[in-house]
């Protein structure tokens, strides 16, 4: 029984030599390995951690953005519920704030203007010193009228043209007209900032000119305009223009017309009689200032124009714009400050219109009735609109003429007009304005007017120019 626990014993001893005989460094190596096992399974739970924690990330984010949008989404459908039941009548009609070019085809927008003056001078009598007045540029009727309406029809033919036609019509001391205003076509695709324009338009000399007079800040024209231009130059052409790819605004062009109307006349050298230049170049002055200046050049081959002119006429023109607004935004606010300046350089003859019937004016019997009109014009003028608020704005302009030194017309009093404006506005569709206006066209005669004027959009009426 005692051999038992000895062998026992024996085989204990043995096994702790045997265990003895392993190296030390070989149970590091394994214990290394073991806890670097271990790092890297903890890394792998780690990122699997991390990206879990992300995609829930995720996911909370696109849930409050769907809530966002179906909020917004409630919030438009009340608005649009609130609106119909507010105004019933307009819901079978487009938003205006919406419609575009391509929303109908054609777009149709048409513009109501209609005004009451009160002249402390006779409309009838009046005239303007060193300036003969040509129908449509004087100081408009007495009372009660309905000024220069339009309705246009624009849309895009295709995806290379665009066309527009507006009609008109006018109503000058009971001289009741209804005209094509424009109609013409621009392309939309030529390449390199090219453009072309075809047709009836306004030609895009100085500032005012290529403006629809419904966009003006006062009643009528400056007495420039009405002088040079009768208003508002536009006759048959074609022009060219091109915006230059910069970071600023740059435009230069050209356009040849039929000279036909004021201040050209006759459709001299072949139906081409008048030709013009222009450039104009703008940009932005941090956020708060914008501006926009240009040159302008017409030259014209003149027989039997509105004021009795035949011969050489060059008309230059140099136009500036300042406008100033928080962030640059003038509909809430801001100043907006335009000159333009006038040269007329004319070098022909002047015979006085006889009913608008032709004359030979190689008819020896005229040559008694023919008077020299060569010499300079000037004129120019120079406005500021406060923009008060979204719905009011106040502004004042001055203008002058220069009359020439001799010729047909030579006057040693050069004209001056001051006008005051104050004008609510409703909407971007809507404005009354009131006016009052101090002239003084001879150095015997004043008129003081007083302008009660209303203007309304309705329809797709495309953005307006700076």
């Amino acid at each position: 029984m005692r051999i038992l626990p000895f062998s026992l014993l024996s085989l204990a001893f043995a096994a702790a030599a045997s265990a003895a005989d392993v190296p030390a460094d070989a149970q590091f190596k394994a214990l290394d390995a073991r806890i670097q096992a271990l790092e890297t399974e903890g890394q792998k739970l780690r990122e699997q951690a991390a990206a879990a924690l992300a995609a829930a990330d995720a996911a909370r984010a696109e849930l409050e953005k769907m809530k966002v949008a179906l909020q917004s989404t409630q919030q438009a459908q009340q608005a649009q519920a609130s609106a119909a039941v507010a105004a019933p009548a307009q819901s079978s009609g487009p938003s205006a704030a919406g419609a575009n070019g391509n929303a109908f085809n054609p777009a149709i927008a048409v513009i109501l203007n209609g005004d009451y003056a009160h002249h402390s001078l006779n409309p009838d009598h009046y005239v303007r010193a060193g300036f003969p007045v040509v129908d449509g540029a004087g100081p408009g009727p007495q009372g009660l009228s309905l000024g220069e309406s339009e309705i246009s029809f624009a849309a895009n033919i295709d995806d290379k043209f665009y066309g527009q036609l507006t009609l008109s019509y006018h109503d000058d001391n009971g001289n009741v007209g209804t005209e094509i205003e424009e109609a013409y076509i621009d392309t939309l695709s030529l390449p390199d900032g090219f453009n072309v324009r075809a047709g009836r338009f306004f030609s895009n000399i100085g500032y005012l000119n290529s403006h629809h007079t419904h966009t003006d800040s006062f009643v009528d024209r400056p007495l420039a305009y009405q002088a040079f231009l009768g208003n508002q130059y536009g006759d048959d052409g074609a022009q060219l223009r091109w915006v230059a790819p910069l970071d600023i605004f740059l435009e230069l062009g050209g356009e040849v017309f039929r000279g036909e109307n004021y201040p050209s006349g006759g459709a001299n050298h072949g139906g081409v009689g008048a030709h013009t230049l222009f450039a104009h170049a703008g940009g932005d002055v941090g956020t708060d200032n914008s501006w926009l200046a240009g040159v302008s050049v017409l030259k014209s081959k003149t027989s039997q124009a509105d004021d009795g002119f035949s011969g050489d006429n060059t008309l230059y023109v140099a136009d500036a714009t300042w406008k100033w607004a928080p962030n640059g935004n003038t509909k809430d606010g801001g100043v907006t400050v335009r000159s333009e300046f006038f040269l007329d350089r004319r070098n022909g003859i002047y015979v006085a219109p006889e009913d608008g019937s032709a004359l030979d004016l190689s008819d020896p019997a005229l040559s008694m009735a023919m008077t020299p009109w060569t010499g300079d014009r000037r004129g120019v003028y120079l406005e500021g609109v406060y923009r008060l608020s979204r719905t009011w704005d106040l502004g004042y302009r001055y203008d002058k003429l220069w009359s020439a030194n001799s010729g047909a017309f030579a006057s040693d009093f050069d004209p001056v007009r001051h006008s005051v404006e104050l004008t609510w506005r409703n909407s971007e569709f809507s404005f009354f304005r009131l006016q009052y206006s101090h002239d003084d066209p001879t150095h015997t005669t004043t008129d003081n007017a007083l302008y009660l004027q209303y203007d309304v959009s309705l329809g797709a009426h495309g953005a307006h120019k700076f």
